[in-house]
């Protein structure tokens, strides 16, 4: 999650280059020429379900494909800092879904960090600067047109798309290794993009972009494609979905450090005590509880021979 923020801030500059639709095509295909040699099925790995396929092509389709849709067009249609407190959600989304879809318990420390996850971004999102003053009076006139509710609306279903990649990823990691998963989902977004991107990249001077956009595209595409998922995944093996939901926490919190330290951005009182309760979150959720390290004790003290 602290390299999705990462990327996701050091990814302005190409979206100021690229149509969003043929910077995921680009993205998708860089990727999965990267990725070709992990669709190879292991042989220890028994084959696809239906059910397996279905839950691929939804993990890609809501968590790669339709959470983009989403998420720029909400934008578009209200403010940054609703979008910002909007998404701040996720954790509790994440939360509720495995709860409901799962049935995974949701320990008291869990919904605690969810809370001061929510709390963190939420400030963290109300204390940033508005947008530049050109894009601001833009926004104010599609607002004009009372669409606010639909961004809105827009933006609690990205917050939705959000929470079932990861509760649909957790799922899969019983059937599939995270090669493989993290392979398959990038096929099916390149698929999905596919018309979009052509239909772009018919129109766009690729001649225009210069050496160094073509580097940090090829960075995007294996931070977003490759690594961040495999990473993902292979967390999700082990730490129960609810628990992973409260890591999202970390994609704001990076992005707006990579603002700071590399694009120049300002940081203030505000924003410090945002990411203090975010962290503060993430190790509430996280740390082995009392319980669980007596329960280790009295394990090893059975096991221990006596003198």
């Amino acid at each position: 999650m602290a390299l999705v923020g990462s990327y996701v801030a050091l990814s302005k500059p190409l979206a100021a280059v690229f149509p969003v639709l043929l910077l995921a095509w680009l993205r998708f295909g860089i990727g999965g020429v990267a990725m070709l040699h992990w669709l190879k099925k292991p042989a220890g790995e028994p084959p696809m379900t239906a059910q397996t396929r279905s839950l691929l092509f939804l993990e890609s389709f809501l968590g790669n494909f339709l959470f983009t849709l989403c998420m720029i067009s909400g934008v578009k249609l209200t403010t940054a800092v609703s979008a910002g407190v909007i998404m701040a959600a996720i954790p509790a989304a994440v939360a509720v879904l495995s709860w409901l879809l799962l049935r995974e318990r949701v320990a008291p420390r869990v919904w605690a960090g969810v809370v001061c996850a929510v709390i963190g971004i939420g400030l963290l999102s109300l204390s940033k600067s508005e947008l530049p003053a050109h894009a601001a009076s833009g926004l104010e006139a599609e607002n004009s047109s009372n669409l606010v509710w639909l961004g809105n609306l827009l933006l609690i279903g990205a917050v939705l798309c959000e929470a079932s990649y990861a509760v649909i990823g957790k799922k899969l990691t019983g059937a599939l290794g995270p090669r493989r998963i993290s392979a398959l989902i990038n096929l099916w977004g390149f698929a999905l993009s596919t018309p979009f991107g052509l239909w772009l990249a018919w129109r766009f001077d690729f001649g225009a972009v210069g050496a160094g956009t073509w580097v940090l595209l090829v960075f995007y595409a294996l931070a977003a494609c490759m690594w961040t998922v495999w990473l993902w995944m292979t967390g999700l093996r082990s730490v129960p979905a609810a628990q992973a939901g409260v890591f999202t926490v970390l994609l704001p919190v990076s992005a707006a450090l990579v603002g700071v330290v590399v694009l120049g951005e300002r940081l203030g009182g505000l924003q410090l005590a945002a990411f203090a309760i975010a962290l503060a979150g993430v190790l509430m959720a996280t740390l082995p509880s009392r319980a669980r390290h007596s329960a280790r004790g009295q394990a090893s003290t059975r096991k221990s021979p006596k003198p």
